[in-house]
């Protein structure tokens, strides 16, 4: 939060002000911090991308092992390709192909 050092300073030192910006009423046991991920290299399996920047872009992943992390990992892919990629399409799916229901991932929260 190197841009709003002010909010960082506040939060950090009153962590029941964000709460109170939300309308909730307890902060109890949360602590503020800035975090600062590193990124790691993302292979989609496949991205179908539109002719023209008005179009749909297309995520597609084949899933046929069951993976308890799927979903963080697909939506990651998928939102850092958004970041970068953004003035190439203008709105985007996605699509999971499973061989049968029991490979989909079943712990889905957060």
């Amino acid at each position: 939060m190197r841009r709003d050092s002010l909010f960082y300073q506040l939060f950090a030192q009153l962590p029941q002000t964000f709460f109170d910006l939300l309308g909730l009423d307890s902060s109890e046991g949360y602590r503020f911090d800035s975090i600062e991920l590193k990124e790691t290299t993302f292979r989609i399996d496949g991205v179908f991308v539109p002719p023209d920047p008005a179009g749909v872009v297309y995520f597609c992943e084949v899933q046929f092992q069951r993976d308890n992390t799927f979903y963080e990992r697909f939506f990651a892919e998928i939102f850092l390709y958004l970041r970068l990629k953004r003035d190439t399409f203008s709105d985007w799916q996605a699509v999971v192909i499973y061989p049968d229901p029991q490979t989909e991932q079943k712990e889905i929260t957060p």
